[in-house]
Parts: C-alpha cells; sequence; structure tokens
C-alpha cells in the first residue's frame, strides 16, 4: 500500500464519522490527474465492487416504481449524471428489455476519461449518439447541461459524496427542475463500520489501489440522514416530497418521485 493511502486513511479515522468531511478537505485519488488507463482500470474494479455490493437493486427498484406509472412517458427519457464507466446506464437498459419498456438513455460524466471508457465497456458510437445498446455517451458539466429533448428521470450514483454539501444542494435543485417525472440518488452512508470492512476488503479481493485508498475515504465523505434532510430542505423540496431510504451494504439513497 501507497504511504500516502495510510496517512490519508489514518486521517479519516482520526477525525470520526460523527460529521461530514467535505471534498476539498479529504481528497479521493480517482478525482486527481491520472493516466487513462489506470482510470480505466479503477471504472472496472469499481464495477466489481458495485456487483459485490449489489450496488444497483436500489437504483432498479426505484425504476420499478417508475414504471407503475399509468402516465409513463414514451420513450421513457433516463440521464445518469456521473455515469463512469456505465455499469449502472447497462443494467438499466437491461433493465428496460426485461420490462418490454422504450427508453432512451444518456450517460453524462465530467471527466472525458469516463466517457471514453464507458464507449469501451459497452457499444461504441465515436459520434455521441444512441448504439445498439441505446446508451449516449456525453462529457460535460450537470449545471451547464441543457438537453434538446425532455429528461423523465434523473439518476446518479456515487456521485453527490464527491460534490462539496452547497453543489449537492445545487445539483438537487437542478434535478428538481429538470427531471418531469422523479430522480434517484443511489450513494453511500457514512459509517465507521463499513469503512473498517473496506479497508480490508478491497485487499482481499485485489481491487484497483484507487479503490482501497478511496472507498474508506468515500465513506467519510459521505451522508447521513439528518445531512440529507438539511440539504433537502435547503434546496426547497418541501417535507414529504423525497424519500431518504436506507438499504444494505451501507447505502443512502434519495428518491422523488412526481
Amino acid at each position: 500500500m501507497l504511504p500516502e493511502v495510510d496517512r490519508t486513511n489514518r486521517s479519516a479515522a482520526a477525525a470520526g464519522f460523527a460529521e461530514r468531511v467535505e471534498p476539498a478537505d479529504l481528497p479521493e485519488l480517482m478525482d486527481e490527474p491520472c493516466a487513462y488507463e489506470e482510470f480505466r482500470a479503477c471504472l472496472q474494479d469499481l464495477a466489481k465492487v458495485n456487483r459485490f455490493t449489489r450496488a444497483y437493486k436500489p437504483t432498479i427498484d426505484f425504476l420499478d416504481r417508475v414504471a407503475a406509472r399509468k402516465d409513463l412517458p414514451q420513450p421513457l427519457r433516463i440521464l445518469d449524471v456521473a455515469s463512469g464507466g456505465g455499469d449502472m446506464l447497462r443494467q438499466v437498459a437491461e433493465w428496460a428489455e426485461r420490462r418490454g419498456i422504450a427508453v432512451e438513455l444518456t450517460g453524462l460524466d465530467l471527466n472525458p476519461y469516463s466517457t471514453r471508457a464507458a464507449r469501451e465497456f459497452g457499444v461504441r458510437d465515436p459520434e455521441d449518439k444512441p448504439g445498439a445498446s441505446g446508451i449516449r455517451w456525453i462529457t460535460g458539466d450537470v449545471f451547464a447541461y441543457v438537453s434538446a429533448e425532455r429528461i423523465d428521470v434523473v439518476l446518479s450514483a456515487l456521485f453527490t459524496h464527491h460534490l462539496s454539501s452547497a453543489d449537492v444542494v445545487r445539483f438537487v435543485a437542478w434535478m428538481e427542475k429538470n427531471a418531469r417525472v422523479g430522480w434517484f440518488v443511489n450513494d453511500l452512508q457514512r459509517s465507521a463500520r463499513a469503512a473498517r470492512w473496506f479497508r480490508v476488503l478491497p485487499v482481499i479481493m485485489r481491487w484497483h489501489r484507487f479503490v482501497r485508498h478511496d472507498g474508506p475515504v468515500s465513506l467519510r465523505r459521505a451522508f447521513r440522514e439528518n445531512d440529507w434532510r438539511r440539504m433537502l430542505a435547503a434546496a426547497n423540496i418541501p417535507v414529504g416530497v423525497a424519500t431518504v431510504e436506507s438499504h444494505a451494504m451501507s447505502r443512502l439513497c434519495v428518491a422523488r418521485l412526481r
């Protein structure tokens, strides 16, 4: 393990988990400049983490609730913000195929490495047009993103803990403004116990060094229910409109259906 990994993890443990640490005060290796090949390898192992922790299930369960609507838009246009290597949207594509639901899927990520990797991991289209998978991959900043077509559902997974608390409020307000049917945040729940486990598990599983370092850090930068309640209020989301839901494997999700 690299020396800087040990130092950061010791700092995270010493700080305690009662309060969230802002990303600027506790960086992740994945957020730092690196070679494309290293970033791509990290994304591959993150997909393994997601499968191991059943991270897709809360999002798919939410989409099942969306699909139960009598006025379901045709096609259902879904935007995944911070889509990374695209494994979540590929799960959504499989869900839509199983359910016989027509969808238009877009993955948006600020990092061009993510867009490149997502194309490589799935069906590629060099002109950002949907390929056989029906997924369009776009590089861009969500706060500057303007869709030419309606957005029905906005999804995000393991994204909000990368944002400052102020930008999480901004992101919630953006989703509330742009998602016609609803939005869903799938992220981590701050937990010292989970962080301890995540210092061991990636070593046993031989996951990428970024994953070994960033897992405990992410859990230190993550949220608890009271954090989300404050941020929802700051984004002018009325009480009871959005739900904050705990899931297995230290997941904390926020759901909004109109």
